[in-house]
């Protein structure tokens, strides 16, 4: 994620260690004009305290910390203190959570009695466990002032208020604003003086506050801060001395993606060096990595820590967030898009109290990971009964490239692993997931219903999304209301359930699995394309980025998506193939092989960007696959060239600072940057970025190799995937997709495409996914009231849930949270059916809707639907069709011993985890090698005696 909120003792560090050493972003460095306080915080932590230990363990766990904070800070003996419980509590004041102007005594008798206690705060209730001791600072109110720089996607804005303190007030309405657009620099402290400071009437303090706003954007800009507050602010003013301006209340956030590049300056701030004086004995110039605590009232538990563990391990994403560990709703969603769609379904039916968890994987996570993602889930779930039994909801929208059957072999194993407890806990598992090889996915876990012993339901893409939720739940539920079975291909059904909705009982022929031979021979693709696709191209207007003839420079070595691309072409007959070449800054021009239908075909690699687009001048598109920390300067050098018009970002954890700057680049270049954290978008008939769309079984089925009339923009990657399903069963199919990312600031807005659809007559309807956070969907909704939209436009903002959570929780999308009422989905729904956008009830209604609109628009005739094409062949890899099991070859070499084929390592069957989990020794290593069996422990122990015995052949062995 990339916003987090940090402990107010590590932001006060940030802030004594480089307030006056960052580098300036003003127009000249003012001389500082204030004096900066010594450094003295005093952290009293028992986070490894649990508060279900005894009383006398949790007692004197309290007092070695407090002894502790005693030795290491002696100045606590001799001041007045302040001590505050540090855990993001909001309003500590007015919850009796602050303690003032105390002795050092009086302090420790307080945090003993809060201590690993509980307590309320509004409606949460959370137990204490980190607290905050600092001097107390005597002041008068009348110097106690307001300051906090937030960021915009258009740049960082510095509030002020010459009020401060804990009757603030509405800071919206009273403050005094100084916008700084991105990578421009901070006007002269005169100029800050002057928007800010009017209202101060000492000149000093005027002189002090400006130099300090100087260095506190330095230091937010510096340490990649997203958010920091200061309330109050307080300046003193002594004789013959600068004033000394004082940060007594601190909130702040830090963008986590930006670690790679900030990292080691977070951990230098938390140094012994810094906390307790750089005179210390011993003191260590670099401190621990930054901490991003939990929300108040949601501890981190061992499990989520765990998890998080293994999410920083992999590229892939593991999330996990336990609500409610007595819950009998317990989810494993695919997806970040399709978690949130998951967790709305189950609170719109009432059934949020019962929600025991929130999270999602994707991004192809390995068949180990997701087992151990499993494992934790289902130990949780099993660890209590409920007197209705449980539920787990297994669901996901459609993968673009992540392998259904890989992952679900790791939920299979875990399944197995916790059958007992499972039946025991009368668990029932529904199950809906697509993707690439979903078909093997879920045979597989229906054969696992038949022997497991328990329930299990599964479902594939024939069915909405969502339709397992009611299911689940024994709810009525509007789930998939007009979603059309037309398309419908699911796996073989021996119990034929005709209760489930909308499951055919056989399998239709796929129409890609051709006879190779049966493919149309079409010449070789050229490198260049012909002049009249050179003009057609030049001629795009402005609202049409992808046509027929757009070409791509693909940056990264990226074969599958390569490939993906060049398939769509093929099935969408395109007389040129979309991919012109390939950018691999770490090797040498060389030519890699592709196929183009059934023929083979050379694509070449260049080792320089530069190189490629001279070589190919009419390649107006860049697919961008460079990793989040080489992102910032591969996409600067690409919107440096004049021929590119679009720019699509894969790449996820790109710092919100790096995007930002980009975001004004692409501006001012005129250049449309779709992403950061993308799939990207598709253009049926037409151009394809990546993986966007999946294998093309789901391009076909979702008849993705034609155009519709439905326009669409969404955030998710995953759900843009969804749409298109959603949106061929429903209507005539889908025009033109795009997902922005799911960050704070993508590069293009939800109005940025809406206008181009807009603008573009061969689209008539228009389709919007939103969610929870941020506010583009506000502008929108005012483009509709404005008129600037005209054509029928159908939305839903998703994460509807969030309000029913306690707690803050962060969904799967960097952007997904808000941060103000106005920025809930209930709001942004509300405001677009006020400004006439097509609004569902709920996101299962959302195909109903979209039929009723597509049907108003034919009986208009601004619709006229065209004859089905037929259906396209395409051969598919050899090495596909063995993962599928459509075909078989004899092995050319056989081993009966150990088998390194799959994700894991098997010796004679076992795998190599369960070798050393299991710590069979060299004795059962060897037995399994050698007997090909595991033997008894007797015969494994008189092995390793005989290895032992014959060890040492003794000094005259010759050789």
């Amino acid at each position: 994620m990339s916003a987090k909120a940090i402990r107010e003792y590590d932001g006060k560090l940030l802030l004594a260690h480089y307030l006056l050493q960052s580098p300036t972003l003003a127009e000249e460095k003012p001389a500082a004009a204030f004096e900066q306080p010594a450094t003295r915080l005093a952290q009293v932590d028992v986070s490894h305290v649990s508060a279900a230990e005894p009383a006398d363990k949790i007692a004197e766990a309290v007092g070695a910390a407090l002894d502790r904070a005693e030795r290491q800070h002696p100045w606590l003996l001799t001041t007045k203190l302040v001590a505050k419980p540090d855990q993001l509590i909001k309003r500590r004041g007015k919850s009796g959570l602050l303690l003032l102007n105390a002795e050092w005594a009086a302090v420790r008798e307080w945090i003993r009695e809060r201590a690993v206690q509980e307590v309320s705060v509004g409606a949460i209730a959370g137990v204490l466990k980190t607290f905050l001791v600092e001097p107390f600072v005597p002041h008068g109110q009348d110097v106690e002032y307001y300051v906090c720089i937030q960021s915009h996607r258009e740049g960082d804005e510095i509030l002020f208020t010459h009020e401060g303190g804990i009757e603030v007030g509405d800071v919206d309405a009273k403050a005094q604003r100084l916008a700084v657009p991105i990578d421009q620099a901070l006007p002269a402290p005169a100029r800050i003086a002057a928007a800010l400071l009017a209202d101060i009437g000492s000149a000093s303090q005027r002189d002090a506050l400006a130099t300090f706003i100087e260095r506190l954007y330095a230091v937010y800009v510096d340490l990649n801060f997203t958010y920091l507050e200061i309330n109050p602010l307080v300046v003193l003013e002594a004789a013959g001395r600068a004033p000394q301006v004082v940060y007594l209340d601190l909130a702040a956030k830090l963008d986590q993606t930006a670690e790679f590049e900030s990292g080691d300056k977070w951990a230098r701030a938390r140094s012994d060096a810094v906390v307790l004086g750089a005179a210390a004995a011993g003191a260590a110039a670099a401190g621990p990595a930054m901490e991003f605590p939990a929300p108040f009232g949601r501890e981190l538990s061992r499990e989520e820590a765990y998890i998080q563990e293994l999410d920083a391990k992999t590229g892939a994403s593991l999330k996990l967030t336990i609500l409610n560990k007595e819950g009998r709703v317990w989810t494993m969603v695919a997806g970040g898009g399709a978690s949130v769609v998951y967790s709305d379904a189950i609170a719109a039916l009432g059934f949020a109290h019962e929600l025991a968890n929130y999270g999602e994987y994707s991004g192809a996570p390995s068949e180990t990971q997701t087992y151990e993602y499993a494992k934790t889930i289902l130990d949780l779930m099993t660890r209590t009964q409920h007197a209705d039994g449980k539920v787990l909801i297994i669901g996901g929208g459609i993968a673009n490239f992540t392998n259904v059957a890989t992952t679900f072999k790791g939920i299979i194993r875990a399944l197995r692993e916790y059958k007992q407890a499972l039946i025991a806990t009368n668990v029932r598992v529904f199950v809906r997931r697509a993707g690439p090889n979903w078909q093997e996915g879920l045979r597989a876990m229906r054969e696992l219903g038949e022997t497991l012993g328990i329930e299990i339901r599964v479902y594939g893409p024939e069915t909405h999304v969502t339709a397992i939720v009611p299911l689940a739940l024994g709810a009525a539920g509007a789930a998939g209301a007009g979603f059309k079975d037309t398309l419908a291909k699911q796996i073989p059904d021996s119990t034929a359930d005709t209760s489930a909705p909308g499951t055919p009982a056989q399998m239709d022929v796929d129409p890609l699995r051709s006879d190779a031979a049966a493919t149309p021979a079409v010449p070789r693709p050229a490198p260049a394309p012909a002049a009249d696709a050179a003009d057609a191209a030049a001629a795009a207007p402005w609202y049409s980025p992808f046509t027929a003839h757009t070409r791509a420079i693909v940056y990264g070595m990226q074969p599958r998506a390569v490939q993906g691309m060049l398939d769509f072409d093929f099935i969408c007959k395109r007389s040129v193939p979309s991919v012109a070449c390939m950018v691999y800054p770490f090797g040498g021009n060389h030519v890699q092989k592709f196929y183009w239908g059934t023929q083979e075909t050379l694509l070449p690699v260049f080792a320089s960007l530069a190189e490629a687009a001279a070589r190919f001048a009419d390649a107006d598109v860049v697919v961008n696959f460079a990793s989040c920390r080489s992102v910032f300067e591969s996409t600067r050098e690409m919107l440096a060239l004049p021929q590119i018009r679009t720019v699509a970002i894969i790449a996820e954890g790109v710092p919100e600072r790096h995007t930002r700057k980009l975001i004004g680049l692409a501006q001012a270049a005129n250049v449309t940057l779709i992403g950061p954290a993308t799939v990207g978008g598709i253009k049926p008939g037409c151009f394809k970025i990546g993986n966007t769309g999946g294998m093309m079984d789901n391009i076909a089925a979702s008849k993705l190799y034609r155009a519709g009339s439905v326009a669409y923009v969404s955030k998710s990657g995953g759900m843009s995937n969804e749409l298109n399903n959603i949106v061929a069963r429903t209507t005539d199919g889908v025009y033109e997709g795009v997902a922005i990312g799911g960050d704070r600031y993508p590069g293009t807005t939800f109005l940025d495409h809406m206008l181009r659809y807009e603008a573009d007559p061969a689209c008539k309807m228009l389709l919007l996914l939103g969610e929870v956070g941020g506010v583009e969907e506000y502008k929108v909704a005012e483009a509709v009231r404005a008129n600037r939209i005209t054509k029928p436009v159908v939305a839903w903002c998703i994460g509807t849930c969030a309000g029913m959570f306690e707690t803050e929780v962060q969904f799967g999308h960097a952007g997904a949270l808000a941060n103000s009422d106005r920025e809930t989905a209930d709001a942004k729904n509300a405001a677009m059916r006020a400004a006439g956008i097509r609004v569902p009830d709920t996101f299962e209604a959302l195909p109903a809707l979209l039929n009723q609109v597509y049907s108003e628009l034919v009986q208009q005739a601004v619709i006229v639907p065209q004859p089905e094409p037929e259906a396209p062949k395409i051969p598919i890899d050899y090495a596909w069709a063995q993962e599928l099991g459509l075909v078989r070859k004899p092995a050319s070499f056989v081993s009966t011993i150990c088998d390194d084929r799959g994700q894991e390592l098997l010796y004679a069957g076992m795998r190599i985890s369960d070798v050393f989990k299991e710590d069979i020794g060299i004795g059962g290593v060897l037995s399994l090698l050698w007997f090909k069996r595991r033997l008894p422990a007797y015969a494994c122990k008189f092995i390793e005696m005989v290895l032992m015995l014959t060890a040492d052949h003794g000094p005259a062995v010759s050789g």
